[in-house]
Parts: C-alpha cells; sequence; structure tokens
C-alpha cells in the first residue's frame, strides 16, 4: 500500500497541491442480532477505498474512489486538485495549517480474542441462551439482543513526510427487554441502551459484562416498571449511573467542545455552541472545584483510541476542564491557529475513506472521585438514582437539556426504598456541572462506547467513549411532565 500512497502523492503535487495526504482504508464490519429468537441482522461487509485532500491555492479539495489502483488514484488526486481551484476562488482566507513531525509508525489496538475468528454458532449461541432468560414472563414481548464487530486497517501519508500505519479493532454486545401490560411499555437493556457497550478490544468483551449472567435480573426490572410509580417531580439530588453519565458528558462537553463549532464552521445535527473564546479567555467555571474532564485518545479500550489522528498528530491525553475550569476545545491542524493554538491536540477524523475529515469528540471522561457507592447512598437524604439513557434533548447551544432514563431507584434518608418509572432530569449545563459534590471511585469507573455520534453534511458516523464513575448532582429538578 505505500506505494499507491506514494503514486497518489506525486500526482497531488505534480498538479500543483502545496499539500496533500491520501487515506487508504480496508473496512470490515459484521453484526449478529437476535429478535424474539429470530436472526434479524446477520451482515458481513467489507469495503477499500482512499480519499485523497490537498491544498492548493489556500483552499481544500478532497476526492474518493473505491478502486485502489494507480489509474484511480491519479484521476481521484485530479479531482481533488481541481476542487480546491475552485474552492479558492470562493475562499475567506487561506487555509493555514499547525506544524507537527514527519512520523513513521505503526500503531494496532491491543486484544486477547480476534472477534472474525469465533463461529456464528457461538455468537448465536451466546445470544439465543440470553433470549430465552428474557422471554420466560410473558410481560416481555420484544427481546433483543446483538453484537456488532469492525476493523479498520488505514494506510495514511501526507505530504509533510508522515507515513503511518494503524490496524483498529472495536467489538460490542448487549441485549434489553421490553414489557407491556396495563397500558405500559418499559424497557430495560444491558449492559447500556442503543446496542450495548462496545470498546477498542477482542470478542474478550463479550465476557467481561457477564450478558447471560444478568439476562434475569434485567428482564425482571423491565417487568416490575409496569407497575413502578411516576417518578416525582421537583428538585432532588441526582445520581447518575455510568452509562447516563456518559450521554451528559457527549452532549454537555464534548460536541459544545468541538472548535468548528465554537467558531461557527459547523451547526449540523448539533448546533453551536456557549464555550466561545471570549468564555474560556475569562477562565470560565464549568463545574465544581471537583469536576475534571479529560480528553483522552491513548485510554486502553476507548472507541477513539488510536496512535494518529486522520491529520497524522499522534494522540495524547488533555484536560477539557480541570477542577471546573475550562482548558481546552477539541482542535485540529486547521482550527487550532484560529485560536492562537501552536498545535492541533488531535481530533479530526473522518468516517471512512470517502468522507473529509472533521473535527470530533475524542475519548472524554469525568475522573473517578473519592467515595464508594455504598458511602454515596448512604450519604444522600432525599434523591433519585438514574440509570441507562432512554432519551435526550439539548439546545442549539449546548446549554439547556433533558434526558430520560430507563430506571429510577428512589434514595431516602440513606436508603435505596423503591424504583420509579419514567425518570428524567432537566439542566443547564455550567449550572448543573456547578453542582457536581461526589463521585465514585476508580473501583466503579467504567468506558462506555457511543457507536452512532452523527456530524455533518454530507453526514458522518464516529464513535469515541467517556468514562465515568456513579456520581451525585444537587438540587436538580427531576420528573418533569409534557
Amino acid at each position: 500500500m505505500k506505494s499507491y500512497c506514494l503514486e497518489a502523492m506525486d500526482a497531488a503535487k505534480a498538479l500543483g497541491a502545496g499539500y496533500a495526504d491520501v487515506r487508504i482504508i480496508d473496512y470490515r464490519r459484521e453484526a449478529v442480532a437476535l429478535r424474539n429468537g429470530c436472526p434479524c441482522n446477520l451482515t458481513s461487509s467489507q469495503s477499500l477505498g482512499a480519499g485523497i485532500r490537498v491544498l492548493v491555492n489556500g483552499a481544500w479539495g478532497f476526492a474518493s474512489t473505491n478502486q485502489v489502483s494507480t489509474a484511480s488514484l491519479k484521476e481521484t488526486a485530479a479531482k481533488a486538485v481541481a476542487i480546491a481551484r475552485a474552492s479558492a476562488q470562493v475562499k475567506k482566507q487561506d487555509v493555514k495549517l499547525a506544524p507537527k513531525p514527519a512520523v513513521e509508525d505503526f500503531w494496532g489496538t491491543p486484544f486477547t480474542i480476534d472477534p472474525f475468528r469465533v463461529s456464528l454458532e457461538e455468537k448465536l449461541g451466546l445470544l439465543s441462551r440470553i433470549d430465552a432468560v428474557l422471554r420466560k414472563k410473558p410481560e416481555v414481548k420484544v427481546a433483543s439482543s446483538a453484537m456488532q464487530f469492525a476493523r479498520e486497517k488505514q494506510w495514511y501519508m501526507d505530504s509533510d513526510g508522515s507515513f503511518i500505519v494503524q490496524d483498529l479493532l472495536r467489538s460490542g454486545a448487549g441485549f434489553s427487554a421490553t414489557a407491556v401490560g396495563g397500558g405500559e411499555v418499559q424497557i430495560r437493556s444491558y449492559p447500556q441502551s442503543w446496542g450495548g457497550n462496545h470498546k477498542a478490544m477482542g470478542y474478550e468483551i463479550v465476557t467481561a459484562y457477564d450478558l447471560l449472567g444478568n439476562a434475569e435480573r434485567i428482564r425482571d426490572e423491565a417487568v416490575a416498571l409496569l407497575t413502578a410509580p411516576e417518578c416525582p417531580s421537583g428538585k432532588k439530588d441526582l445520581i447518575l449511573d455510568g452509562p447516563q453519565l456518559a450521554l451528559q458528558i457527549h452532549e454537555s462537553v464534548g460536541h459544545p467542545n468541538e472548535l468548528d463549532r465554537v467558531l461557527g464552521f459547523e451547526a449540523n445535527y448539533a448546533g453551536r455552541s456557549f464555550m466561545v473564546p471570549e468564555l474560556h479567555r475569562t477562565g470560565f467555571q464549568y463545574g465544581s472545584e471537583i469536576v475534571n474532564l479529560v480528553a483522552d485518545c491513548t485510554v486502553p479500550g476507548g472507541l477513539a483510541t488510536f496512535g494518529y489522528d486522520d491529520d497524522g498528530v499522534r494522540a495524547e491525553r488533555f484536560h477539557v476542564v480541570q477542577n471546573g475550569i475550562h482548558r481546552n476545545w477539541f482542535t485540529t491542524r486547521e482550527t487550532a491557529p484560529l485560536v492562537g493554538l501552536e498545535r492541533s491536540n488531535g481530533c479530526n477524523r473522518a468516517d471512512g475513506f470517502n468522507n473529509i475529515p472533521i473535527t470530533r469528540i475524542p475519548n472524554l471522561s469525568l475522573m473517578p472521585g473519592s467515595w464508594t457507592y455504598d458511602d454515596l447512598i448512604a450519604d444522600t437524604r432525599d434523591g433519585i438514582i438514574m440509570e441507562v439513557n432512554k432519551s435526550w434533548s439539548i439546545d442549539q447551544m449546548r446549554r439547556n437539556f433533558q434526558f430520560g432514563c430507563e430506571i429510577g431507584r428512589v434514595v431516602k434518608n440513606g436508603r435505596i426504598t423503591g424504583i420509579v418509572r419514567n425518570p428524567n432530569y432537566q439542566g443547564d449545563t455550567p449550572v448543573f456541572w456547578g453542582n457536581c459534590d461526589a463521585i465514585c471511585n476508580q473501583d466503579y469507573w467504567d468506558l462506555w462506547g457511543v457507536i452512532n455520534c452523527g456530524k455533518g453534511q454530507p453526514g458522518q458516523t464516529a464513535e469515541m467513549s467517556h468514562g465515568g464513575a456513579p456520581t451525585r448532582f444537587r438540587n436538580v429538578e427531576v420528573g418533569i411532565r409534557g
């Protein structure tokens, strides 16, 4: 593949590109899913192609091809250059890239069991056993279980002198039970909703969460929710479990710190951002003093864990919020100089070979605190624990939000006294994070994957993980009625 990359570089430079990069990607996916005992998704796919990005006269051009050959790469390079020349006619300013070192390197996802070598019979067998447990109670009308695996092999080269090969593996699994009765429909999922949990690892993730061992509990909770009381309304102390905290991080910290949104270059799907440079320069208080939100594309198991981003910038770890104060946005080689930064922190990624890289949320986590879970409950007088996301809504500037969860657990005078259905809460981003007063310790911390983060037009999907442990927020409005 290196020779193909060189041919693409040579073709782009010969046509006048001042900068060029090429990504050749071999992508393999597999999905296995059951619905009420019947296979509903058994797919296996593979794609191979190349994307070429160039700068001509200070403007970007991009083109891609699903034919990795000398002739096709030269033709694609010519298209990218032609698009860049046309774009230069209407540019507002020249694109300037932050510097980075030239590197030659290989990086691969560590794993124990290659999921593509595990038989379909074994995968379906486990899902079938889970399904049988979920459907033992007649109230469960829909039982769904699934596994997904993806392997991306990437060859990257740029005209700055880098050549990087990466082999990225992602695996995940989960299930849900939907119970119906008395005019109610309730769902419980494990280990989290929207397809289960996913990490950058091998098939070993399937056994790590003891899916079969948790099926009976999840089924019974779905049924119990049918007759549980509604979530009470009013101001309560709120404890979020890891999966719900992950989406809270994603929506109220992840998206508002994508620098292209901050600068107004991007507003599709998730809107813009309140976290503008003027706030940053004043030392904006994003949360309480115990809130440390860290971006880390080197953390083991993260879906956005890699060696280098699609600018060829090495993955790194940095604070977005440190002791409650805003410190950094997510930047690329193009956007970093626009706010006076000398270099990118490696957040440029594309969805496959046929999309241009854009700013994406990295792995972003709330660092653990010092509490045990039992002590956190014992210290809560009037609160609700909310677990596993069910719905979300947030405004175009990423400030005002409302989330719904699958199950609520009522805490009175330091004890869990029962469950409630349809729990939900709302808040304002900096006020909410400012009310964070307790975080459980490392023993309760885990990474939770997001596999469906949409952005851009044409739309792109990206994956990332958010780490967290059960966390308490004081004086939160819960039980909002429609």
